[in-house]
């Protein structure tokens, strides 16, 4: 195994093997939104679709991060969209008591879109939309990262809101020490090299 690991837990990611097979995942870098014996979901960071939101969720528009579009959070129900959300310190309370705020890690989670957008914009610091989800039943993702499809590392609060999404998976590999760092510069097309 290469390098300290995090724990497969809430918040932290997972980033793709470049070996992993499946297309769906090639150099995705999933933050885990929950994880317990009942299986894993979370959503890919850095797969920008071309469909704005201003043509799916036009109100939550201007409070989301650049690029203004829905992300492809995974291959499972993409007729579902996850927010993504980082609230200012201590102001998720109230969306809370509604039940409309789920932490994932420090003041980022998920916020129910159902709300009304100005309930929330003086608080909402980011903001992501993700059609879609990555999901494992029990026992499904551990095997994964047995045959080592995943590294498990930990999360930057910026990861799900960066601005330039298409380095994420090369930026999170740079940032870790030792031979996974190494991996940031493997090439799209090894046999190219």
């Amino acid at each position: 195994m290469m390098g300290a690991m995090a724990a497969l837990s809430r918040g932290c990611l997972l980033v793709a093997n470049p070996l992993l097979p499946d297309s769906n995942f090639d150099r995705t870098v999933i933050l885990l939104l929950a994880s317990d014996a009942g299986g894993a979901i979370g959503v890919v960071l850095n797969r920008p679709s071309p469909t704005g939101l201003d043509e799916v969720l036009p109100e939550w528009e201007t409070l989301a991060n650049s690029p203004p579009v829905v992300f492809v959070g995974g291959p499972v129900n993409r007729e579902t969209v996850i927010c993504v959300a980082r609230m200012e310190a201590g102001s998720s309370a109230g969306a809370n008591e509604a039940g409309a705020w789920r932490p994932v890690i420090g003041n980022v989670g998920t916020l129910d879109l159902n709300l009304d957008p100005a309930t929330v914009a003086e608080v909402l610091q980011d903001a992501r939309m993700f059609a879609g989800y990555a999901g494992w039943g029990p026992g499904q993702l551990e095997g994964e990262l047995e045959a080592q499809a995943w590294w498990i590392v930990e999360a930057a609060h910026d990861d799900p809101f960066v601005s330039h999404p298409e380095r994420l998976w090369t930026d999170v590999l740079r940032r870790q020490r030792g031979p996974l760092q190494l991996v940031s510069s493997y090439p799209e097309d090894p046999t190219a090299n």
